[in-house]
C-alpha cells in the first residue's frame, strides 16, 4: 500500500484529500466522478461476481466513457492480479520501501 499510495498523492496534488482517503476513504469528500469510480472498485474488488450492467451505468452517470470504464477496470483487474500473484509466491516488500 505504501507504494500505492505515494502514487496517488502525486496523483491528487491534494495532501488533505490524500490523508482523508488513507484514513478512510468512505467518508473521504470525493467528486461524484471520483466516488463513483472508488465505489466500484471497491465493488469489483471485494464482491466481483456481484457486478452487473448497474454498476458501469453508475460510471456512465458519472461521465465516464466507456473507454475510461475499460480502462478503470483493466486497473482495478490488474492490481488484483499483481497482488495476488505477489501474496501466493510469498512476495516480501523490499526493505527499502518506507512504512515497512
Amino acid at each position: 500500500m505504501v507504494h500505492h499510495g505515494r502514487g496517488l498523492r502525486r496523483l491528487l496534488k491534494d495532501d488533505e484529500l490524500f490523508a482523508a482517503i488513507e484514513s478512510d476513504w468512505r467518508t473521504a469528500e470525493l467528486s461524484p466522478p471520483r466516488r463513483a469510480m472508488v465505489d466500484y472498485a471497491a465493488k469489483l474488488t471485494h464482491t466481483p461476481g456481484a457486478m452487473t450492467l448497474a454498476d458501469v451505468d453508475e460510471l456512465r452517470a458519472a461521465g465516464f466513457t466507456d473507454r475510461d470504464i475499460l480502462d478503470i477496470a483493466e486497473v482495478i483487474g490488474y492490481y488484483a492480479y499483481v497482488n495476488r500473484i505477489a501474496d501466493g509466491l510469498g512476495v516480501q516488500t523490499e526493505s527499502w520501501v518506507p512504512g515497512v
